[in-house]
């Protein structure tokens, strides 16, 4: 098991450089990446293609997840929910589009390009429940017990002290509230070396953890009911592929409740 308490890599350095990276996704959906993007991706992760149709080209071309986040725990018309690192906002305009108008959705994004692309999206399809939020998901800018889900996609493996952002994610929600995440997950570790180094976390390798370290660090943050569905080859294919089977990276579901 690792170390679920040690934070490897300077927060602020490790945040300048996912800014850096995704700020071009933003702009330059098109440039390439060592992963896939846009609705290529959203093909290959399962999304309802009716969905993902009805949806501009501006909220679907900037979308980087790794799985479908809410795999395990479909969302529910009138719920309330906030998407951590939400980028350009193709989850949260799934989410609006299963909340309906009597739901709200809050995405968090700390990237302004992302913030500035999802705002102009929401504001032209008229989406007056959905909003966006400058912010860091260790301080998750949403009042407590707000939320009946949380969720987050492909974000998790990016922050430095992930146990802060659980934390907060808890904070956020009501209790009995789920946490429906996606993220990458390792099946053979990485050097400690390597995971000192805050450039390589871009790289969707350095931050993650083996599907028992998350389940371990869902627990020791208080959340209960701990799930892990199936794996997904998020990267076959991709640019990265290469550097990310030597780690056996794939993808995976979770799903985790507050207490009552």
């Amino acid at each position: 098991m690792a170390d679920t308490h040690q934070v490897a890599v300077e927060p602020e350095s490790l945040r300048a450089l996912v800014r850096g990276k995704y700020r071009v996704v933003a702009t330059d959906p098109g440039a390439g990446f060592h992963f896939h993007t846009g609705r290529v991706l959203a093909a290959k992760l399962g999304y309802d293609r009716a969905i993902v149709d009805s949806l501009p080209d501006r909220a679907v071309e900037s979308f980087a997840g790794v799985a479908d986040p809410l795999t395990l725990r479909p969302l529910l018309a009138g719920e309330c929910v906030v998407d951590l690192g939400s980028g350009a906002g193709f989850d949260c305009f799934v989410a609006a589009l299963r909340v309906g108008p009597g739901g709200h959705v809050i995405g968090i994004d700390m990237t302004s390009e992302m913030l500035d692309k999802a705002r102009t999206t929401a504001g032209q399809r008229g989406l007056a429940h959905v909003e966006f939020r400058p912010g860091i998901i260790e301080a998750i800018p949403v009042e407590d017990g707000w939320a009946d889900v949380v969720m987050a996609n492909g974000v998790l493996n990016l922050v430095a002290d992930k146990r802060a952002a659980l934390s907060e994610a808890s904070r956020v929600l009501r209790p009995g509230g789920a946490l429906a995440f996606a993220d990458i997950a390792l099946g053979k570790a990485v050097p400690a070396e390597c995971v000192a180094k805050a450039e390589l976390w871009t790289d969707c390798i350095a931050g993650g953890l083996s599907v028992a370290d998350w389940k371990q660090l869902l627990g020791e943050v208080g959340f209960i009911d701990r799930q892990i569905g199936p794996p997904v080859d998020t990267f076959g294919g991709a640019a990265g592929e290469a550097n990310l089977r030597a780690y056996q990276v794939f993808a995976h579901p979770f799903l985790a409740h507050k207490p009552r």
